[in-house]
């Protein structure tokens, strides 16, 4: 969570100098897709962004993939317990009975989904046990409190967790890899949080969501979009969107694949948008992926999601990032509306 150094000398006229402009980004697309078997899968602080969307709009969903974060509105809307209670349990566990009544009284307000609705989700919680980020005991609390939300937690709900695997998203050795990119270990993600573990966490989360084929024969392409359309405060100017060969012209589902701190491509580039798993899943079983981009500031150093809200009006002493009327949740759901709107006569 330490802000990267500013660097303050040595800075030459060349290197302040405006470059060249770039060809503009095109909108996202009005592709046509499903509004059924929607789901959002997320790592880390996109994990916990994820979760709030699902809560927020559980009738918009039909799946929640959490990697490497804990339970629902584990932060509450202070940096403190986020750190200290949400990173590591130095201030205690969440307590999931203070964190239901928060959701009831979001419920009675209408900020969140019913209860009828967030019963009928499938949800997958994986989790390192070397985590030395976020303290494993959290993905714990999170399974447990999926557990008193799902209709059929022994059938919809499962937790995984990792032996000797640290925070990061793990991946199997794919020959495609580029021998530029670096990956950690299993048990620390180097620059980009990916882990060379032998395991495609891809592959079984959207396995266990979704149902479907394993990485075979399939085609598609990686779009970069200008995200103007749908600015708040932490979003960075464009994100990705990976469309199958087959679901240009309407019809396929849509997966919203949320980041980690310090993965988004201000900071690794395309890294994660391409070699996470997830696009060549996507191929294969007819799936648009969208990948909306955080961007860093100096209030989130690291780029992540609004996870304890400080995307939220400063005067705010309960912000509502976790819930409908969150900055970046609405943004979320314009971007997934728009990708399902009938795509405009040519």
């Amino acid at each position: 969570m330490t802000p990267p150094l500013l660097l303050a000398a040595g800075v030459t006229l060349a290197a302040l100098a405006v470059p060249a402009a770039a060809e503009p980004l095109p909108d996202l697309p009005r592709l046509g897709l499903s509004q059924a078997d929607a789901s959002v899968i997320g790592i880390s602080s996109g994990g916990y962004m994820a979760t709030q969307l699902a809560v927020a709009w559980p009738e918009r969903f039909a799946g929640l993939a959490v990697l490497g974060a804990g339970p629902w509105s584990c932060a509450q809307g202070t940096l403190r317990r986020a750190l200290g209670q949400c990173m590591t349990t130095r201030l205690g566990p969440p307590d999931l009975g203070e964190l239901a009544q928060r959701l009831a009284g979001y419920r009675e307000l209408d900020r969140v989904g019913s209860a009828e609705a967030l019963a009928e989700l499938r949800a997958f919680v994986w989790h390192g046990e070397a985590d030395d980020t976020v303290a494993p005991a959290l993905g714990a609390a999170l399974a447990e409190q999926l557990s008193g939300w799902l209709a059929e937690p022994e059938v919809q709900l499962r937790f995984v967790e990792s032996e000797g695997v640290g925070h990061g998203w793990p991946i199997g050795h794919r020959a495609s890899l580029p021998p530029a990119i670096e990956l950690g270990d299993c048990r620390q993600g180097g620059g980009t949080h990916l882990l060379n573990c032998g395991l495609e966490i891809a592959d079984e989360a959207m396995g266990w969501l979704h149902g479907g084929a394993e990485n075979g024969e399939g085609s598609g392409e990686l779009i970069p979009f200008d995200q103007g359309d749908f600015a708040a405060k932490g979003l960075d100017d464009s994100g990705y969107l990976f469309v199958p060969a087959d679901c240009h012209e309407g019809g396929c589902e849509l997966t919203v694949a949320l980041h980690g701190c310090a993965m988004g491509a201000e900071q690794i580039g395309e890294t994660f948008v391409r070699y996470s798993g997830l696009n060549e899943w996507a191929a294969t079983n007819g799936r648009v992926v969208l990948y909306p981009q955080a961007e860093s500031s100096l209030a989130n150093p690291q780029g992540c999601w609004d996870w304890w809200g400080f995307a939220e009006s400063t005067w705010q002493l309960d912000p509502l990032h976790d819930s409908r009327d969150g900055t970046q949740i609405r943004a979320l759901m314009a971007m997934m509306e728009r990708l399902q709107e009938a795509p405009t006569p040519r």
